[in-house]
């Protein structure tokens, strides 16, 4: 009897889900290329004579991707329901190409080369908005479109992977960033007494002209990979039986499934999936608003002011050789606790990782404020930082995405599915936004306030938020109805 129709193919599975978290380790890649980049794009604008660039401005431009990021997060319901999962995948990738490109040279076409101006900085900003898009995109279909092709008794592990791939888009780009930095150094911008900023003469001027572009163009080449290998992944299962394409929809869940685990999906999807148009309040209002709360604590928690600006980070608490290279000692460490949470996700539960992570987040966050407040600088504060965001790792990261992919029926899953994302990134750019100046005033009140949200994040995962290990993705649909 052939192997795949009785028992599935998990090289299939495996093969389509390694296509699909390409998405993930974009999002990473786009996400934390501003991490190595944003010092030299701070002193290119600052030599602008039309205008003068200051910190604000650099707020802005250093975090515009994440107003794409909302766009695309809100959005991704619309496109997810009417173009279907892969479709909007393939849409992700050629905004993203279309992003790194315009990013590395964002005079194309309309600006004198190397000859910053308010409009430069202007195209500069849509490009990375446009980047932003394809991330707010994938961040909410590719947890989807995984969740929809496996079975429930590995969904939790292959939605984390996704996380993994995330994190390992960051370490990636932290590398990239180095290598391409190689003996050159970062400019040096000066403040005089007006406060009035300027780049110091003595400035390595290749990182102020070049070195910036080489790493936004970089993600052009995983951009075209990832939309290649997308002409050889399927539809989901989900999304063909709600499009009426039921024939295509047994024919993969038979290839990865086998026939007869495919014929018994296949009924439960059939079972829940009648009404395509149900409305976003069918279930109740309890399954949105934990939703919702899930994203808001995911950002709240303080993670990616850490991530987006960990080079200036490290460099304040005193770490040896600047920071660049304890931010890929970070990534690295990331990586190995993201890869606790694929292996213990589906044995454990979703819960009690989260629980976990917040109390280690918790003490990290605070950690790192009694080393301020008593003013210890060195070893400890960097280690506090990396604990931090190690225990983040292996909870909030991938935990968090796991559950917005399977909490949902799934008649309303692509809306709800999108509102929940959309509020990640609002808080995610609020969150990253306003750390400059909450660390600037003072970092112990900065890293005190992250620690008081990771308690309430532990609270409210403890009284109000379901267990769904194990759980079918039509078992959601019969858990919500009851609680109505």
């Amino acid at each position: 009897m052939n192997h795949t129709s009785t028992d599935g193919s998990k090289l299939y599975l495996y093969s389509i889900t390694t296509v699909a978290i390409l998405g993930g380790l974009l999002f990473g890649y786009d996400t934390a290329v501003i991490s190595g980049a944003e010092k030299g794009l701070e002193a290119f604008f600052l030599s602008a004579t039309d205008f003068q660039y200051d910190k604000v401005m650099h707020g802005i431009t250093s975090s515009s991707a994440l107003i794409g990021c909302v766009l695309g997060g809100a959005l991704s319901g619309m496109f997810a329901s009417r173009l279907g999962r892969r479709n909007s995948l393939r849409l992700a990738a050629v905004l993203f190409f279309l992003s790194a490109l315009g990013s590395y040279y964002p005079e194309f076409l309309f600006f004198e080369a190397n000859k910053p101006s308010f409009d430069l900085l202007v195209a500069f900003n849509l490009y990375r908005v446009l980047g932003g898009i394809g991330v707010g995109l994938a961040s909410a279909v590719c947890p989807m479109y995984i969740a929809e092709i496996a079975p429930s008794d590995i969904r939790g592990t292959l939605v984390s992977c996704n996380q993994f791939a995330i994190i390992f888009g960051m370490l990636v780009v932290y590398f990239v960033n180095y290598l391409i930095m190689g003996d050159h150094q970062n400019p040096v911008v000066l403040k005089d007494a007006a406060g009035a900023l300027s780049v110091s003469a003595d400035s390595d001027m290749w990182s102020v002209y070049t070195g910036w572009r080489y790493m936004f163009g970089s993600e052009a080449f995983p951009a075209a990979l990832f939309g290649m290998l997308l002409f050889f992944v399927p539809k989901t299962p989900r999304y063909l039986v709600l499009v009426r394409q039921e024939e295509k929809a047994f024919s993969i869940l038979e290839k990865i499934n086998g026939r007869a685990k495919a014929e018994q999906t296949l009924a439960e999807i059939k079972a829940t999936a009648h009404e395509k148009t149900e409305k976003l309040l069918t279930y109740g209002v309890a399954v949105i608003v934990i939703g919702i709360l899930l994203s808001v604590f995911q950002q709240a928690i303080g993670i990616n002011a850490v991530l987006y600006y960990a080079p200036r980070i490290f460099e304040s608490a005193g770490a040896e050789g600047g920071g660049m290279m304890q931010t890929v000692l970070m990534g690295i460490v990331n990586i190995v606790f993201t890869l606790v949470a694929i292996f213990t996700v589906d044995r454990f539960g979703r819960k009690p990782l989260l629980i976990i992570g917040s109390i280690g987040m918790a003490v990290g966050a605070f950690a790192v404020a009694a080393c301020d407040s008593a003013g210890l600088k060195g070893v400890v504060p960097v280690l506090s930082i990396i604990v931090y965001a190690a225990f983040f790792m292996m909870s909030w990261g991938p935990i968090c995405w796991v559950l917005i992919s399977e909490i949902f029926p799934n008649t309303i899953r692509g809306k709800a599915v999108a509102i929940a994302v959309a509020f990640q990134w609002v808080f995610n750019y609020i969150v990253s936004s306003t750390f400059p100046a909450l660390y600037d005033f003072s970092p112990m009140f900065a890293y005190s306030l992250y620690g008081l949200m990771c308690v309430l994040a532990a609270i409210f995962v403890w009284r109000w938020v379901p267990e769904t290990k194990g759980k079918t993705l039509e078992d959601m649909s019969r858990l919500w109805k009851t609680k109505r």
